[in-house]
């Protein structure tokens, strides 16, 4: 059996994907996009807060509330790779590339959940 500490470090050692990722409404074709250094685990946790009724975002929760869990598709838009030799911000460099895509996708108002900043 292995110790805390050795599992602590072969946790540390996992690879998670990183990257930007949207949330698309089927019906009327809106986004929501967001950035994580673990994109499964961020997207287990936002389909379980829309699950539960308590999403931060009210508009795309509300539209979660009206169509249902099956008209809404979670979708990678870019992966960030692993660098071993390099110590590199992987969230800081996620949430710039969140930020190209917000600016070129522009998922406001009728296009999409995202709040204009």
């Amino acid at each position: 059996m292995k110790t805390n500490k050795e599992l602590k470090e072969e946790y540390k050692q996992m690879k998670f994907k990183i990257g930007v990722f949207q949330i698309r409404n089927k019906v009327n074709g809106k986004i929501y996009i967001d950035s994580s250094v673990n994109l499964d685990a961020y997207w287990n946790r936002n389909r379980a807060q829309l699950n539960f009724g308590n999403h931060q975002n009210t508009v795309l929760q509300n539209e979660w509330n009206t169509f249902g869990e099956e008209n809404f598709v979670y979708e990678i838009l870019s992966e960030i790779n692993h660098k071993d030799d390099e110590q590199i911000d992987y969230a800081k460099e996620a949430g710039q590339l969140a930020a190209l895509y917000i600016e070129e996708l522009k998922p406001f108002d009728e296009k999409g959940y995202n709040k204009k900043t």
